[in-house]
């Protein structure tokens, strides 16, 4: 779950000025002095004097945030960093021996990115219909790596094309030239028509990365594909970002590997649980209650920390829930759709919905418990916490009471007045050991119901 980073205090509004002129000087090597023209919106250029355009260029990691005052950045260490050796900075740099480029270089980072910020909103729509965003891109060291495009689409809303794997594949081919199409960020009601956070180049690992003469253009023919957003949450594909490249796949095999040995050795699975990370915990500070509670089920965690329902639509046609009858299948899954990437309950909804009816047409003779999603953040008016809201509604409605029950237990975890305490989910998000003891309880009745019945 991709969380953004918490803002820093910024440098007073004249030393931005200074800093952006003195980009400017390096970067005017790239063409023209306007930052804008009919047909393009240059954003690693030279201020605009006609309108006062300019851009800012921000440095970040999961901590804090610094603009670029100079000709580089480096981020300071925090008391308690996300990655024990946390390190991001960035550089001018050049393409072609000209210093018109970017560079940023990172670390051991749960979060690195490269912002760049308008100093005053700038209309998009123009580019949305037959546009692009076009830029020169050096993937020097992907290794341990891989790139996220992130595009503003209004206020407090931003649209991510992952590209971890492609931007791997060009590690040491030197410069390449993307034009990703602007229907690649735009989603329906998205509003285009102000912004200021126009363009990110996010990361996450150790890599290093350079970028050049970035821009918006109104024609183009692109050459990056990505996926439809009115589809992707019921299209099976296999988890792809850069912090689970490295055990996502090897997990699918394990689990499969478990079912085989459990199969050879005539132990029945009664129970499984499917989802993301929620339930992938319950083998990290869930544990205990799930020795408690479940062992004597020989059940089985399907929870893979990260996952959104078309990443669980690819385990489960790939074998993970073949080999065995369970008595019961656990469903908790969406509040990555929602949270990740901004998603249309009613889209998050279709991912479900495509989940079970893959777990139905599998295993015809389970029941399965529907869970709502859990409460997230730590205020009911949170927005993400009303996307799962707004989900739970929509999901509520697959109960048939024959094959799919549904309970919610989301008061439970809550406090009287809705809010969402640390002492349940520390980061208000995933349960502690306290909050898994809770789930136990409180579905524990339903469960029971349902294994006991023939």
């Amino acid at each position: 779950m991709n969380t953004p980073a918490r803002r820093a205090t910024l440098p007073k509004p004249h030393r931005f000025v200074f800093a952006f002129w003195m980009l400017a000087l390096l970067w005017s090597c790239a063409g023209s002095s306007s930052a804008a023209t009919d047909d393009a919106l240059r954003v690693m250029h030279v201020p605009d004097i006609k309108t006062g355009l300019r851009w800012n260029v921000i440095l970040a990691d999961f901590d804090t945030n610094l603009p670029m005052t100079g000709g580089s950045v480096v981020l300071p260490r925090v008391e308690k960093p996300h990655g024990e050796n946390n390190h991001v900075e960035a550089h001018v740099s050049g393409k072609n021996g000209q210093r018109d480029a970017l560079t940023m270089k990172w670390s051991d980072a749960w979060y690195a990115s490269l912002r760049f910020d308008a100093s005053k909103p700038v209309d998009l729509r123009p580019f949305l219909a037959d546009g692009a965003v076009e830029f020169d891109l050096d993937a020097v060291d992907m290794a341990k790596a891989g790139l996220t495009f992130v595009v503003g689409c209004g206020n407090g809303c931003e649209r991510k094309l992952p590209y971890v794997v492609p931007s791997r594949a060009l590690q040491g081919k030197g410069w390449q030239h993307l034009v990703i199409p602007m229907r690649c960020f735009a989603h329906d009601g998205d509003d285009f028509s102000a912004i200021t956070r126009a363009f990110t180049l996010d990361s996450s690992g150790t890599g290093e990365a350079a970028i050049a003469d970035l821009r918006f253009v109104r024609h183009a023919q692109g050459n990056v594909a990505c996926p439809d957003y009115r589809t992707q949450s019921v299209t099976p594909a296999p988890l792809e970002q850069v912090w689970s490249m490295d055990w996502w796949m090897p997990r699918h095999e394990e689990k499969l590997a478990k079912i085989r040995e459990l199969a050879a050795a005539h132990q029945p699975i009664d129970l499984v649980f499917i989802g993301d990370s929620i339930t992938h915990n319950w083998e990290k500070d869930g544990q205990a209650v799930w020795a408690s509670h479940f062992a004597k089920y020989n059940a089985l965690d399907l929870g893979f920390g990260g996952d959104h329902t078309e990443n669980v639509l690819w385990r489960l046609q790939h074998g993970e829930i073949d080999g065995f009858k369970p008595r019961v299948a656990v469903v908790m899954i969406g509040t990555n759709n929602t949270g990740d990437r901004g998603e249309d309950p009613r889209t998050t909804a279709a991912g479900v919905r495509r989940i079970l009816d893959e777990i139905r047409q599998r295993q015809p003779d389970a029941r399965i418990l529907l869970l709502a999603v859990f409460p997230r953040d730590e205020q009911p008016a949170s927005p993400l916490r009303q996307l799962n809201d707004r989900l739970n509604v929509l999901i509520s409605g697959f109960a048939d009471g024959q094959h799919v029950f549904f309970l919610d237990i989301g008061q439970s975890l809550t406090n009287a007045d809705g809010s969402l305490s640390r002492q349940v989910m520390p980061d208000l998000l995933h349960p502690n050991d306290n909050g898994y003891a809770i789930w136990a309880t409180q579905m524990e009745p339903t469960l029971l119901r349902l294994l006991a019945q023939p």
